[in-house]
């Protein structure tokens, strides 16, 4: 079995200074570590039934198709504000450098529908409840909150508490 925390590169001082980044570049570069970290991935899902993918703009995008595509089930983008062209719910987030709107499409999630929620880390948990948020204002369920990586010291976790929450890596 691979270890995919030897494909997350550091990268000191962005986006801005103090701020440590986890690149996942090298991890997409290798075909065989992507086909790994998704097999580990759809695996932390068990055998939930899952009616959408949730991925979060824009490394959430990666993986959450392809697990979509794993589940047979279908993908939802969340997007920056102005990115999507039908009629959206809006949620304001904070994260750990700044504010941010996501946007999901109205019509992405009917009421009832089984979600996981992937994104690539889960840092202050800001961007995860706020598509909890949207969601869940769209009356879907949530299944799992599912991440590549988690920065535990930033306890992001703690903010999506009540749902099942899972991690590949944490730091």
């Amino acid at each position: 079995m691979i270890d995919i925390s030897e494909y997350i590169r550091d990268i000191a001082d962005f986006p801005k200074p103090g701020v440590v980044f986890k690149d996942i570049t090298p991890l997409l570069l290798n075909a065989e570590a992507t086909r790994e970290c998704l097999t580990q991935l759809v695996s932390l899902v068990n055998d939930e039934k899952i009616d959408k993918v949730i991925g979060i703009e824009s490394r959430g995008f990666f993986f959450g198709m392809m697990i979509a595509q794993e589940l047979n089930a279908g993908f939802v983008p969340l997007r920056k504000p102005g990115k999507l062209p039908f009629d959206t719910y809006k949620e304001p987030y904070s994260l750990e450098y700044g504010m941010d709107v996501l946007e999901m499409h109205e019509d992405a999630i009917k009421k009832g529908d089984r979600v996981l929620i992937h994104d690539d880390v889960l840092a202050t948990g800001g961007t995860a409840r706020a598509a909890c948020n949207l969601v869940e204002r769209a009356g879907g369920i949530i299944v799992q909150c599912n991440f590549l990586m988690e920065i535990e010291f930033l306890r992001g976790a703690d903010k999506i508490s009540k749902y099942d929450t899972a991690s590949l890596i944490s730091y």
